[in-house]
C-alpha cells in the first residue's frame, strides 16, 4: 500500500549543539576533537606510535584536518590483520597491536564477514565506546517513529559479527529486539515476525527484497500485512535505486532508511537523497577522501566521488585512524531537498576493489545496476557481471546476465536489448554483452546478493 505523510521530518544531528553550530564552527571542533584522539593513541597504541615515528611526525605537529589529510593511510584490511596477528604472537590477543586499551577493558567485539580472507576484528569496543555509540541508534530508530516499548525484528547474521554491536543501541532506546539470525532461513524470519508483530526491522536490502516474494508462500500473507511502521536496511546500495526503493516501500507500507552503522541515515522522504552525517562528534566521515587510483587527497566539494579514509573520535579501544576503507562514496555539501539537513551527505557507490576499467573508463557494478533497475518489470533488475579474469581491467565487452522480467514477451528481448544497452552507454559508458537469464535464476541472497560471477 503507498505510503501517505503531509510532510519530510528534517534530520538533525544526533548532539544538539551542533545544530546551533555553523559548519566552520563544527569543523573547527573536529580539529579538537581530532588532536586530543591523535595524542589518545600515541600513547596508548604500539601500532600508532611506531605509524607516526615512521613517517617522522608527531601529533602534536598535526594543527589541522588539511595537515592531517596529507599524510598516508596507515592501515587497510590487510594491514589490520598482520596487526591481529602480531598481537596474538606476543600478547595472546587477537585484537591488534593498534589496541589502545587493556584487553580486560573489552566489552563487545564485532568482526568483519572474512569473505575476501581473515576475518577482522575492526568493531572492538568499551563499556565507554558502546554507551557512546548507543546515542546514534536510539537517534534513527526514534527519527523512525520508533520508541521505548516498540518490538523490533533484526534479522542479520548474529553472534561475533559487526551488525550485532547494533543491538546494545536498540535495547537502550528501550525497544526489544527480535533477533532471528538470517541464517535460520527465510521462513523462520516471517514466522516470528507474524508471531511477534514487531513495529519495525532491520536487514540488507536484498533480505527484505527476498521477503516479498517468500511471504505468500511461507506464511500465507504479504509482508504488508506484517504492520511494520520503519525499515532500516544496510549493506549494500539497496534503496539507492529508486525502483527498489519504491519496491519495498509499496510492499511493506512503510518507509525504509538507508543507513550505514552509527555515521548517519536518509531522510522520511520519497525521494533518495543519500544517507546523511549525523554524527560530527564520532570522526572524519565522510570529510577525508582520496582517488581510488591514486590515493591523493580529493577536495570535498558537492558530488565528489572517492575512497573514504576512516578516522574515529572518542572511541577508546581500538579507533580507526587514518583507515583505508575501499568504500567509494559520492559526497553532496548542499541542504538536502528533501528534509532541509544542512550537513554532509552521501551515497555508497561501491567497494575500490569493485571498481572495473573499461576502455579507461572507471566503472562501478552500482551504476549498471541502478541503470537496469529502471526497466523493471521488464526486467526482475537481478543481474550478474561475468569476469573471466580477475579484475580491474576488463577487455570489451563486458558480459553482462540479466533477468527478463516474469511475464515479458520474450519475441520482444531483442528490442528490450537495444534499449539497455543505449542507456548503459550513456548513463555508465559502457555497452556490455547481455546474455538473457530466465526470471528466478539469479538468485537472490538473504545476506549481500552477490554482483559479480567470477570464472577466473
Amino acid at each position: 500500500m503507498p505510503i501517505t505523510q503531509s510532510f519530510t521530518k528534517e534530520v538533525k544531528y544526533t548532539n544538539p549543539m551542533f545544530n546551533q553550530m555553523s559548519e566552520e564552527e563544527i569543523f573547527q571542533y573536529q580539529e579538537q576533537l581530532l588532536q586530543k584522539q591523535l595524542r589518545f593513541v600515541y600513547r596508548n597504541s604500539e601500532f600508532y606510535r611506531k605509524k607516526f615515528n615512521e613517517i617522522g611526525v608527531h601529533p602534536e605537529e598535526i594543527k589541522s584536518i588539511h595537515d592531517f589529510r596529507q599524510l598516508p593511510a596507515f592501515m587497510d584490511k590487510t594491514i589490520e590483520r598482520e596487526n591481529q596477528k602480531e598481537s596474538r604472537e606476543k600478547w595472546g590477543h587477537p585484537f591488534g597491536t593498534h589496541l589502545c586499551c587493556s584487553p580486560d577493558e573489552i566489552e563487545f567485539t564485532g568482526t568483519t564477514s572474512g569473505t575476501s580472507g581473515e576475518p577482522t576484528f575492526t568493531y572492538t569496543f568499551t563499556k565507554e565506546d558502546l554507551n557512546f555509540l548507543n546515542r546514534y541508534i536510539a537517534h534513527m530508530l526514534e527519527y523512525g517513529g520508533i520508541f521505548p516499548g516498540d518490538r523490533l525484528l533484526f534479522s542479520h547474521a548474529l553472534g561475533i559479527y559487526a551488525t550485532s554491536s547494533i543491538l546494545w543501541g536498540i535495547r537502550s532506546q528501550g525497544v526489544l529486539p527480535i533477533d532471528v539470525d538470517v541464517r535460520a532461513g527465510s521462513a523462520m524470519i516471517l514466522k516470528y515476525a507474524d508471531m511477534t508483530r514487531p513495529t519495525a526491522a532491520m536487514m540488507t536490502p536484498s533480505l527484505a527484497e527476498h521477503l516479498i516474494d517468500k511471504a505468500p508462500e511461507l506464511i500465507g500473507k504479504h509482508v504488508g500485512d506484517l504492520g511494520l511502521k520503519a525499515l532500516f536496511t544496510v549493506g549494500e546500495m539497496g534503496i539507492g535505486i529508486p525502483e527498489v526503493k519504491k519496491k519495498i516501500e509499496t510492499a511493506y507500507g512503510c518507509r525504509v532508511y538507508d543507513y550505514l552503522g552509527e555515521f548517519g541515515f536518509s531522510c522520511d522522504s520519497d525521494e533518495y537523497y543519500g544517507i546523511h552525517c549525523v554524527a560530527p562528534d564520532l570522526g572524519l566521515f565522510p570529510m577525508d577522501l582520496v582517488d581510488p587510483e591514486t590515493k591523493l587527497p580529493l577536495e570535498i566539494r558537492d558530488g565528489v566521488i572517492g575512497e573514504i579514509i576512516s578516522t574515529e573520535f572518542n572511541l577508546k579501544a581500538s579507533p580507526r585512524i587514518r583507515f583505508a576503507t575501499g568504500d567509494v562514496i559520492q559526497v553532496f555539501t548542499h541542504e538536502c531537498p528533501g528534509c532541509g539537513f544542512k550537513g554532509k551527505r552521501f551515497r555508497f557507490l561501491g567497494r575500490s576493489d569493485d571498481m572495473l576499467i573499461i576502455k579507461g573508463a572507471n566503472v562501478y557494478p552500482s551504476a549498471i545496476k541502478k541503470v537496469i533497475a529502471t526497466f523493471v518489470p521488464d526486467v526482475t533488475g537481478e543481474i550478474r557481471i561475468v569476469l573471466d579474469n580477475p579484475p580491474p581491467r576488463v577487455v570489451p565487452p563486458l558480459k553482462l546476465k540479466v533477468e527478463y522480467g516474469y511475464h515479458f514477451d520474450q519475441r520482444q528481448l531483442q528490442g528490450l536489448e537495444e534499449k539497455i544497452k543505449n542507456a548503459l552507454h550513456t548513463e555508465a559508458r559502457v555497452t556490455p554483452q547481455i546474455i538473457w537469464c530466465e526470471p528466478g535464476t539469479l538468485e537472490k541472497a538473504m545476506t549481500k546478493t552477490p554482483l559479480f560471477e567470477k570464472n577466473y
